[in-house]
Formats: structure tokens, sequence, C-alpha cells
């Protein structure tokens, strides 16, 4: 090999060291910088979707031993199926007392929560407990004819019969909704139009109304679209929704 080409060599050989001394330490600093821009940017988003998944800001009803949660049951659904209060446990879930054969508030209540179910259908973790006040009438085949009558579709959604005084004890004593048979009035029944709202851990829960109290229940007989009752009452299906959005996000 002549001299001239061991000179090239060695001038190729020297511009690389150069070229290392001088640029690889800048291209290691920028990759290292970029790392830590990847890991903040990685961190940024953890915390947003911690953000979105803090508590909400629903009171915890009190009961006379503290949190009030939802009494254990086990009824038959419209499937035939055993549903306890366990069953629900992960779900936020509306609760209401009604009755199939209901000729005044059960049909608006019925229609309103399957609008609710219709907003919520992408939520695996949606339901609602519905309880019969007449199970001699409401049998299982009775419930599940109710269901495809209203649209009730939501895997989550029990319509649910069984012993008539656990029913009752449930209504009254469990939620303190009120649920009585009375033969002098329309349909044989009478009951409270009032939605009970359960989060994921079986905790009912509510909003403060505008005094700063517990709202405790929502009224399930106005719709959206009715605004007001006749009493001149604001409808609360709306306020409703966004509470379960809340929950549904803690």
């Amino acid at each position: 090999m002549s001299k001239k080409n061991n000179y090239s060599y060695i001038g190729i050989a020297f511009i690389i060291l150069v070229f290392g001394i001088i640029f690889v330490p800048r291209i290691v600093d920028r990759v290292k910088e970029g790392d830590i821009s990847r890991q903040e940017s990685r961190s940024d988003y953890a915390e947003e979707e911690s953000n979105k998944r803090k508590a909400a800001d629903l009171v915890f009803i009190q009961g006379p031993n503290g949190n009030k949660k939802v009494p254990e049951f086990s009824f038959t659904n419209q499937d035939g199926k055993t549903i306890t209060n366990n069953d629900y446990l992960g779900k936020v879930y509306v609760i209401e007392f009604f009755f199939t054969t209901c000729p005044t508030i059960c049909p608006r209540m019925n229609q309103n929560l399957v609008k609710i179910q219709d907003e919520f259908k992408a939520f695996e973790n949606f339901g609602v407990a519905s309880f019969t006040i007449n199970p001699e009438n409401d049998t299982p085949e009775v419930l599940k004819q109710y269901a495809t009558n209203y649209g009730i579709t939501n895997p989550n959604w029990h319509l649910m019969t069984g012993d008539r005084d656990a029913i009752y004890d449930l209504a009254n004593k469990g939620f303190y909704i009120y649920a009585a048979e009375n033969k002098d009035v329309e349909g044989g029944f009478e009951h409270s139009g009032n939605f009970a709202l359960v989060d994921k851990n079986g905790f009912i829960r509510s909003r403060k109304d505008a005094s700063g109290n517990p709202l405790i229940y929502y009224e399930g007989i106005t719709s959206e679209e009715e605004q007001v009752n006749d009493e001149g009452q604001k409808e609360q299906i709306s306020l409703l929704k966004e509470d379960i959005r809340k929950l549904l996000n803690e």
C-alpha cells in the first residue's frame, strides 16, 4: 500500500475520532433529554388519568351507624336468577320501588330510567335495582314481559320479586323509601317516586341542596323534557345523570 493511501486512512480515522469527541456526547445528551421528556409526558398522563378518577363531591348519607350502606337483600330477578346486594358491588346503580300494574307514577319513573340506561349504555358497571311491591302478582315471568315492554336491556338492571315482608322492610326500613299496600288508592298500592343512588362500594350517596343539606333522594317522576312538576319543583333526572357520571369516574 502506498504512503499516500496510509495518509488517507489516517486522515479519515482522525476525522472520525474528532466527530466522536465533539458530537457523540451531544447526541447522548439529546437522547437523555428526550427520555426525560417522554418520562415526564408519561407522568403527566398518569396524573391526568388519576385526577379523572378522584373522589366525587357527593356526600354519604348518614345512618345510625355512620355512612349508610345498602342493606343485605336476596331476591329473584326477571330471568329467575337470585340477585343479592353483592351482585352490585363494583357498580354504580339506581334503586326504585314499583309494581307492574301501577297506573300512575311507575310508568313515568321507568321511562326516565330507560333514558338513563340508554345514556350510560357504554358503561358495564352501571345498573338499576327495581323492587316490586306487589310480589304476589309480579312473578319473574311478569317482570320479564314488563322489561321487554319498556325496552330494558341493561344486563345489570334487575327487576326483583320475592318475600313481601322482606321487600317492604327493605323499602321502609332499609332505604326509608315509602311503600305500602292501600286498597283505597288507585292500583291498590302507594309508594314514593324517589330514586336512591348507590356507589361502587354499596354506599348511598347524593349531592347537597341549595341549603347545603344532603339531597338524599332524586325525584324520579318528572322528566327532563317536562322541566318542572305540577308543584313547580324542577326535574332532578338531569342531576341524577350528572351524579351517576361522577360516581362512575370515582
